[in-house]
């Protein structure tokens, strides 16, 4: 038995969430590559990739990338909602959008260039891992988060793809069943 109930191989067999993935880089980052790598887990691959291995800085985007969707689903963010309290979204490149925004500044930068600056407009604050992993999987059609979005090359979008909304509803999975054999 583990300290926690249960079987202690268990937790072995349990699958890992591809967004351990996303710590994991974020971690790798962390890490002192000064000092010699510690004995344990030698056999494993090198996780982390130097400037050499990355000639076109993909790896540090992605890693650039995680760092940022760590930080929105720890924060929370404005969402303007319609008169019945739904978030407000719009359709672009065959996804569904919720608009969200980092301040009170940024939706009024989006108002004005819809030309509503003149209005009141309804928002509500929810976390980024609330609209990510709960109210992305509710609109029921590929869905993402487009973040500051009157903000130019300032905005980010958080697209429906794995390791960002739950893999039920990212576009990039398989419907398939997970392992036949």
């Amino acid at each position: 038995m583990s300290e926690h109930g249960g079987d202690a191989g268990s937790a072995e067999r349990m699958p890992r969430s591809p967004l351990y993935d996303y710590v994991d880089l974020a971690l790798d980052d962390q890490r002192d590559t000064t000092a010699p790598e510690a004995t344990e887990g030698t056999d494993l691959p090198q996780r982390a990739a130097t400037l050499a291995d990355d000639p076109d800085g993909t790896e540090r985007r992605r890693r650039e990338f995680a760092v940022l969707l760590g930080e929105f689903r720890r924060t929370p963010v404005l969402v303007p909602v319609d008169e019945n309290g739904d978030p407000l979204t719009g359709d672009f490149g065959g996804v569904r959008w919720i608009y969200a925004f980092s301040d009170e500044a940024a939706l009024a930068r989006f108002a004005l260039a819809r030309g509503e600056g003149g209005r009141e407009w309804a928002y509500r604050r929810w976390l980024g891992a609330r609209l990510l992993d709960a109210m992305v999987p509710a609109v029921g059609v590929p869905c993402g988060v487009a973040l500051d979005c009157a903000d130019g090359a300032d905005g980010v979008v958080f697209p429906p793809v794995r390791g960002v909304v739950p893999d039920e509803v990212a576009v990039d999975v398989d419907g398939g069943t997970e392992d036949e054999t």
